[in-house]
Parts: structure tokens; sequence; C-alpha cells
């Protein structure tokens, strides 16, 4: 597939919604709230940290999963680096990038520094590959392992193609045994999809307005 930019709007003024998938790019209410509940804590962050995680992810938007989890492995003080790869069909500007995580107090500004969009960004204490492309076609290709996915598509409802079965078998395939994968989405064929590729599926506590999210665990 050709690689093509993201397509975007302001909400409010500070919240980007992609107008190919007509959803936002974060919650509505506090994205760096939804993201430490939802793929930080669904993922048994930070206390899992140490040299050398790789964190993996479908869906690297405006990068705030990233700096959220970059700021966290830094205040957890394990030393070592940070391992981050995300799979992005979508790119967005590098203006657009920064405006939106602008909305933000306290988050690292290694990814807003950043000259042009990040395929390959290295610091003292992280390593961020953004693989630019369909992530069912980039996936199955990729070499690494994950110890934590970040499922961050947009709905399933309007995203399908980035939740399917096929799909998730090659999240589970690219994982570390006892590795994790969390979602904001609890919906039912994306928990079955995750549940027949190998992993213990749970239904949890959303955020916000969602009731209900999923954590998962390849044994």
């Amino acid at each position: 597939m050709q690689d093509q930019t993201a397509d975007i709007e302001w909400r409010d003024g500070r919240v980007p919604v992609s107008t190919r998938f007509d959803d936002p790019y974060f919650s509505l209410e506090n994205g760096m709230d939804e993201t430490a509940h939802v793929f930080l804590a669904g993922n048994d962050l930070p206390a899992r940290f140490v040299d050398g995680f790789h964190v993996a992810e479908l869906g690297f938007g405006t990068g705030l999963n990233f700096c959220v989890a970059l700021r966290a492995f830094r205040a957890a003080a394990c030393g070592g680096r940070l391992m981050f790869t995300s799979f992005e069909a979508y790119p967005m500007a590098m203006d657009d990038i920064r405006a939106a995580l602008g909305a933000f107090d306290g988050l690292p500004d290694d990814l807003a520094r950043a000259a042009a969009f990040p395929t390959h960004l290295e610091g003292s204490d992280f390593d961020l590959r953004v693989v630019v492309g369909d992530a069912r076609e980039a996936l199955p290709a990729w070499e690494g392992q994950a110890d934590a996915w970040f499922l961050d598509g947009f709905s399933p409802a309007k995203n399908p193609e980035l939740w399917s079965p096929e799909l998730m078998a090659q999240v589970a395939a690219h994982t570390a045994t006892g590795g994790t994968a969390a979602t904001y989405t609890a919906a039912g064929f994306v928990r079955r999809g995750l549940q027949d590729a190998g992993f213990e599926v749970a239904r949890v506590q959303g955020y916000g307005r969602k009731r209900h999210m999923t954590r998962a665990v390849l044994r």
C-alpha cells in the first residue's frame, strides 16, 4: 500500500480527529490519563519495566502513548533503554503532532523536538521506530518481539482491518512468552481474536465513558 498522510480536523481546538475514520486520536476527556489507564495499567506498567523492555503498538497517531510510556519509564528509574516500535499507516505531520502533544503538561519533549516524522528516533534511554505502512503487511515481516502491546487503532467499527483475527494472530506471534496486550475496546470479535491467537483475555473497567476495556496475557 502506498504511504498516505493523516487527514485531520481539530475538535475544540485541541483534539485531533481523523476525517478518514471519523474518530478522535485520543479521549475527549483527557488523552494522557486514558493512556495511563488503558495502556500502562492495562499492561501492568511501570512495574514490569526493565532495561530493554519492548513496547509495540498498532497506531502511532500523535505519539502520545510513546511519550506517556517514556515518562513512566524514566520515573521508574530502572535504567537502560525503552524499546518502542509502532505501526502507522497514515503518519501525522510533525506540526500537528507538536500541536496535539502541546495540550498536555509534563510530557517529555523528545518527540516534539524531532525534525521530521520519527521513523527512527533515539535518545540515551529510548529507541523509537515507527514502521509506516499497512500493519497487515508490515507486522508479519517484523523480526521483533514485544513484551507489551498497545492496540490503539481507531474504533473497530470504523477501522476493522486493524482488529482482524489474522492481525491478532500476528500480534501473538510477535509477543514474548508472558507478554501482554491492552486496548480500550471490549468488542467481542477483538476479544475472540486475541483468545483464538493464544492470549488469556479479560474484560476490565474502561476509562471515562467506556465501561470496559480488554487486557490479555500470552501464556
